[in-house]
């Protein structure tokens, strides 16, 4: 399976951000997208996920055949965990399912997918608005689990977890990659490199991958930054 995006633009008034982007990404890898502040990444999401118009472009999925990207093709994962707060953890979950259900592949019970998220069971009735930032962010990432989106868009998914949700969330992540098209965006270049297969930069509004072939991890990193300063320059 493939996401294969062609000559992508979007301008905001009189700044192109994305230029002219081509790219393919492969089932069965995490991308790490990187770029420096503005560059872009956000926006790069926003369009794959239908939240905002192109100028240009097309976004295919080639599975037996290629087809057009559907909005049930992609999910999801904001740096900022969107969760009704009002609901509990359970009655979130319970509702999510009921409205989704016919479209949820093995669906197990409530507490199974608790269990699988190491969410503990004195928290999976408490409100949400009473988690922290890092159990929101993993309600959010459980309901794209059941969801089983085909690409999964994950920006800065880890930042502001402690040590050991940032652990769980990394195995979980590489789980998931067998199935799915994973695109991780971060600013954290040691993340990227200890976490993605393939590191990917937004440079002068275009991807460009940074291959490591025989490289040292230093000499990689210093790849990457020098790559990252081009656009700082320009």
């Amino acid at each position: 399976m493939e996401l294969i995006i062609n000559h992508l633009q979007k301008s905001f008034e009189n700044k192109e951000v994305l230029k002219d982007i081509s790219y393919t990404f492969s089932k069965g890898k995490i991308y790490g997208l990187l770029g420096r502040n503005g560059a872009g990444k956000t926006t790069l999401f926003n369009c794959l996920n239908q939240d905002i118009t192109i100028d240009k472009g097309t976004f295919t999925l080639m599975e037996e055949k290629e087809h057009p990207l559907q909005m049930e093709d992609i999910g999801y994962v904001l740096s900022t965990p969107a969760v009704p707060e009002f609901l509990t953890a359970r009655e979130f979950l319970k509702f999510f399912i009921e409205i989704n259900e016919h479209q949820i592949e093995n669906l197990k019970t409530i507490d199974e997918y608790f269990d699988y998220m190491n969410i503990e069971v004195e928290d999976r009735d408490r409100l949400l608005k009473d988690f922290s930032h890092g159990m929101k962010n993993k309600m959010q990432m459980l309901i794209n689990i059941i969801a089983k989106p085909k690409v999964l868009l994950l920006d800065e998914p880890l930042t502001s977890l402690d040590v050991v949700v940032a652990e769980e969330m990394k195995n979980i992540l590489k789980e998931l990659k067998k199935d799915h098209i994973l695109i991780l965006s971060t600013h954290i270049m040691e993340l990227a490199l200890d976490l993605c297969d393939e590191i990917v930069i937004l440079n002068h509004g275009v991807l460009q991958e940074v291959k490591q072939d025989t490289l040292e991890e230093d000499a990689f990193k210093e790849k990457i930054l020098e790559a990252l300063r081009e656009e700082e320059h320009v």
